[in-house]
C-alpha cells in the first residue's frame, strides 16, 4: 500500500523578502505571499487531497487558511512540521544561515536543534501518515528543512548534500510512502 504525498513549503513571507531566515519566529506572508498561496489553493483544491497537514507556525497556517478557505479538506495542525529551530539564532540573516548551516546536520543550534532532529520529527509524522491514510492523498504544508528530510528519507539523497544546495523553489514535490 502507498500513501501519495504532496509537499508544499509555506507561500512567501516578508522575512524571505527581507533575506531573514525565520526558523521557529512566526513570519506572516507579504503581499505576494498571500498570491502564491491562492495559487496554491488553485493547484491542490481538486487534487485529490484526502487530508492537510500543516505546520503550526504562523506563516504555514496563513498558506494553508488563505489557500483552502472553504474547502471541505479536513486540516491538521502539527509541530512536527517546523522549520529547524535555529534556537538563539531564529531570526538571523539569510547570508549567516547559509554559511553555518552544514555545521549543523548533527550539531544543534545553540538552544535549538540539528537537522537530524528534524528528520526525526519528519520520520515519526511519516510513521502515523503510514498508519493513518494508506491509500490516500495526504498534502504537507512545511519549510525548506521538511523537504530534505522527505528527499533523505523517502529517496534516499544524502542529507548533507541535500541542506548544502541551495533551495529551488517549485510549486510542490511528490513522494510515495510505501507502507
Amino acid at each position: 500500500m502507498v500513501v501519495q504525498l504532496v509537499f508544499e513549503t509555506h507561500a512567501i513571507t516578508t522575512d524571505n523578502e527581507a533575506a531573514i531566515a525565520t526558523g521557529w519566529l512566526p513570519g506572516r506572508l507579504s503581499e505576494a505571499g498571500r498570491r502564491t498561496a491562492a495559487e496554491l489553493g488553485e493547484r491542490r483544491r481538486d487534487d485529490g487531497i484526502a487530508v492537510l497537514y500543516v505546520s503550526d507556525l504562523a506563516r504555514a497556517l496563513e498558506t494553508a487558511w488563505l489557500a483552502f478557505e472553504g474547502a471541505s479538506i479536513p486540516l491538521v495542525v502539527d509541530p512536527r512540521l517546523r522549520e529547524c529551530n535555529y534556537g538563539v539564532l531564529n531570526g538571523m540573516p539569510r547570508d549567516r544561515l547559509e554559511t553555518e548551516r552544514l555545521a549543523h546536520l548533527d550539531e544543534p543550534w545553540p538552544a535549538g536543534e540539528s537537522y537530524r532532529d528534524v528528520v526525526a520529527r519528519t520520520g515519526a509524522l511519516l510513521d502515523d501518515l503510514a498508519r493513518q491514510w494508506d491509500d490516500a492523498r495526504v498534502l504537507l504544508i512545511g519549510h525548506s528543512a521538511n523537504r530534505w528530510a522527505l528527499d533523505h528519507l523517502l529517496l534516499g539523497r544524502d542529507l548533507a548534500e541535500a541542506i548544502a544546495a541551495p533551495f529551488a523553489w517549485q510549486p510542490g514535490w511528490e513522494y510515495e510512502l510505501r507502507t
